[in-house]
């Protein structure tokens, strides 16, 4: 069955968006709702709206696409993470570095039910560093059995060789059970130990929230007797299947602005342009390069914590139609707290109390909404807000440029309208049709993507049987993330010799995508 029509959901600070494609990218329906404390009733009133514009037209609905925060809050707020037993596999040579040193405490208590380093590991050129101590790894999980949710294994060069993380992970589950939840720094990270073995964690923490966020969204199709298939976004701007994002669930993160980017590349046709993701909460502010986001290519700080898997390259501001505006000795400053999807609420050209963008805004004649006569009345709260947020503005899109040259900015989300028409070291600011939902439509749009990042060590067919290798595991990986095997193409191909090794070694990245499978 082709994708009829495909639901697009993306869940942001403040609201929580879903748009409706058919086959040929025509919009059929599209609904902004506040995002709710529990995030999975926003989901639901989103999808209602949405669906209720389709009418009989809902029966078509084959494919649903989901980006969402609950990984993100979850690390945050310190809620709902799974209990986790982490194994290293380095023993003696990393023992100068304890797991989970560097993580705040209140997120390790949250999350640690005991780490371990165990004999193992591989060099860099595939050799052990010592034999693997599978005894020890199998009298550790016998002693947490009773106080764990999942189980993180992180291997030193496990990019290189996975063979004693794959060992290890076998004897997880004769011990603790066979649906244990096991998550392999391999399949996660990229080269660097702590990173990875931090991802990893992570991961096998966010499980449990993955599961609970799908079963929410089954639940609320379900009530519309639909069936549809079910995708995640993921924080390259592509898609993963369900089943994927239920053993990747820390893939998610970053979701939100690469779906915002995306859905910017489709609303305008551009693939080469800045984008300004602006909400009501924050403002996600990125680079478009052959019509994806461009990747970073520094470690990922989560929570506090430093990870090393692929995240879009962004500057995030604390800037948004919610945010709070408040006078300093005479000074307007701006957030970095918001009201968020109180926003309603609370602005005073909605009735409440608190000066906001949004009424500095309308004061300003930038936006029309809710009642203008009342921001006017307190000019004195407002004064000098939006010069501050146009230069707050101005200056993050010169640290995400590449180029000194003006370059056009693309400027999507519910609190766009804040943007001006004219920024320094822009060319031309645009606002596409259907601006206010470009997230959701990046998530209904997209792509599905398998990617490969470790080193290679050339054998009897040299370099280019090894870059054919990678190309292999990448379309691999996208096939089994959901797409189309026959349609699958390589985007991506990045190699880094290490001339510092003694044998001709590479770091390959390759990345894989394709349209979804049918």
């Amino acid at each position: 069955m082709l994708p009829d029509i495909r639901v697009g959901i993306d869940v942001g600070g403040t609201n929580t968006d879903a748009v409706a494609l058919d086959r040929d990218d025509r919009l059929l329906a599209k609904a902004k709702v506040a995002t709710t404390v529990d995030v999975t009733s926003g989901i639901t009133a989103a999808l209602d709206a949405a669906l209720q514009q389709l009418e009989r037209a809902r029966e078509r609905v084959t494919h649903v696409m989901l980006g969402t925060t609950h990984a993100t809050n979850a690390i945050l707020q310190r809620r709902g993470l799974g209990r986790v037993a982490l194994l290293r596999l380095g023993g003696p040579a990393t023992h100068s570095i304890r797991p989970l040193f560097a993580w705040p405490s209140d997120l390790r208590e949250a999350v640690s039910a005991g780490a371990l380093i165990v004999d193992g590991g591989i060099e860099f050129d595939g050799r052990e560093i010592m034999p693997l101590d599978i005894d020890g790894a199998r009298r550790f999980f016998e002693s947490v059995a009773e106080q764990i949710d999942g189980v993180a294994v992180a291997s030193v060069f496990a990019p290189v060789s996975a063979e004693h993380e794959v060992r290890v992970a076998d004897a997880a589950r004769d011990v603790l059970g066979s649906d244990t939840q096991v998550s392999l720094s391999h399949e996660i990270g990229a080269v660097g130990l702590l990173e990875r073995e931090n991802a990893t964690v992570l991961n096998a923490a966010l499980v449990g929230v993955a599961h609970s966020v799908g079963l929410a969204l089954e639940r609320a199709l379900a009530a519309h007797d639909l069936s549809p298939q079910t995708f995640f976004a993921q924080n390259d701007g592509t898609l993963m299947s369900l089943e994927h994002a239920l053993r990747y669930p820390v893939l998610t993160i970053g979701s939100g602005p690469a779906n915002s980017m995306r859905g910017a590349a489709y609303l305008t046709g551009a693939s080469d342009a800045i984008v300004a993701d602006v909400g009501g909460t924050s403002t996600d502010i990125g680079v478009l390069a052959g019509g994806f986001p461009r990747e970073s290519t520094m470690p990922a700080e989560i929570g506090g914590v430093r990870t090393n898997f692929r995240m879009p390259d962004l500057v995030s501001l604390p800037l948004g139609g919610g945010s709070i505006v408040r006078r300093w000795d005479g000074h307007a400053s701006v957030g970095p707290d918001s009201v968020g999807y109180e926003l309603v609420e609370r602005a005073l050209v909605f009735g409440g109390d608190t000066p906001t963008l949004t009424d500095a805004a309308v004061a300003e004649g930038r936006a029309e909404l809710g009642d203008p006569r009342v921001g006017g009345a307190r000019p004195g709260d407002l004064e000098g807000a939006l010069e501050l947020a146009d230069a707050m503005l101005a200056d993050a899109i010169d640290r995400v440029k590449l180029a000194r040259r003006a370059q056009p900015l693309i400027v999507v989300g519910g609190g766009s309208v804040l943007v001006p028409g004219r920024l320094s070291g822009v060319s031309e600011v645009q606002r596409p049709q259907h601006f206010d939902v470009a997230n959701a439509i990046g998530a209904a749009i997209a792509s599905v993507s398998g990617e490969v990042d470790r080193i290679f060590h050339p054998g009897p067919g040299g370099r280019a049987a090894a870059i054919d290798e990678a190309c292999e595991e990448a379309r691999s990986r996208a096939t089994h993330a959901g797409a189309d095997p026959e349609r699958i193409e390589i985007v991506e191909i990045e190699e880094i010799p290490l001339a510092y090794l003694t044998n001709a070694a590479s770091r390959i990245r390759v990345k894989a995508a394709g349209p979804l499978a049918a």
